[in-house]
């Protein structure tokens, strides 16, 4: 795959879902049980590290100036803005080659705005919408982390009715009432998908 054409990426899957719909617990889930091979793609991102959070791994942890100059030379496949406090995501063209090398699933686990973009570039992914079983849930479980302040979650509570709002743009959506019972229907999906790139 070249960075000028990455819809040449054999298989991306894409995982969204507003905060608190337990995106990045399914992930984990996903590449450890999943017996479809998936690679977690590792998002880069101008925040600073959570308390549990380590560079690499989690997220690429990048200053402001750096990022925006990966960002001028076209080096993440999707970079936004999220959540209206100054903080950039993006994902590296770099991962999906690095899945693709291992003849595993790319897995991006990105806001709704990303996964547009990605969907305009890789028409063919697998595209996942995560919900959870109502708005009052999504608000106890960030409040249950204890790592945003009520100004943060109210502003995230916000931004999710906007992202559940345009859920239909997903070729499927998973609500997470239940977590192995959310597990097992992504990779059930994903074994499909898996079957029809075989065939």
């Amino acid at each position: 795959m070249s960075f000028d054409d990455p819809t040449t990426a054999a298989r991306v899957l894409v995982l969204s879902g507003p905060s608190g719909s337990g995106k990045s617990t399914i992930v984990d889930r996903l590449v450890l049980e999943s017996p479809v091979k998936v690679r977690e793609a590792v998002s880069a991102t101008t925040r600073s590290p959570r308390p549990d959070e380590v560079d690499g791994k989690d997220y690429y942890f990048l200053e402001q100036d750096e990022f925006s100059a990966r960002r001028e030379r076209g080096e993440f496949l999707e970079c936004a803005e999220v959540h209206g406090v100054g903080d950039w995501y993006g994902t590296p063209r770099s991962e999906l080659e690095r899945a693709e090398a291992e003849e595993a699933w790319a897995l991006l686990e990105i806001d709704v705005e990303g996964a547009l973009n990605v969907m305009e570039k890789c028409p063919d992914a697998l595209t996942i919408f995560l919900l959870a079983p109502s708005m009052e849930e999504y608000r106890r479980r960030l409040e249950s982390r204890g790592t945003e302040s009520a100004e943060v979650i109210a502003r995230r509570i916000k931004t999710a009715g906007r992202e559940v709002q345009r859920a239909e743009r997903y070729r499927y959506r998973v609500i997470n009432d239940h977590l192995d019972r959310a597990v097992g229907e992504i990779i059930d999906i994903l074994s499909a998908w898996e079957d029809t790139y075989r065939a």
